[in-house]
């Protein structure tokens, strides 16, 4: 595989960065085993996962919302299609933390 085989996701995150270069900093994954997908990841900050669902238009009834490491983690996941990438959005923190739509 060759770099330009992971055109598709690289071009998104081009895009995401001109068109919503205020979001907050996320973890970027762009693997070759998922040459089209676009893994975005948060730790500690609902409030970034929300920024960045807004603004991927994602709507709050599509984002999952889990437990992990027995009750102590809360996860947040949501997914969608941008400029042609299959984008998975994930945040993880303390399960004391609001979840998408509480506490604005």
């Amino acid at each position: 595989m060759k770099l330009a085989d992971l055109s598709v996701p690289l071009a998104a995150l081009r895009l995401l960065a001109a068109e919503h270069p205020t979001l907050p900093a996320v973890d970027v994954d762009i693997t070759p085993l998922f040459p089209c997908r676009l893994a975005l990841c948060i730790h500690d900050h609902f409030g970034a996962f929300e920024a960045w669902r807004a603004a991927l238009g994602i709507s709050p009834e599509s984002v999952t919302c889990s437990e992990l490491s027995g009750g102590r983690t809360r996860a947040l996941k949501a997914a969608t299609t941008y400029a042609g990438a299959d984008l998975t959005l994930a945040a993880y923190g303390d399960v004391a933390a609001p979840q998408v739509g509480e506490g604005r």
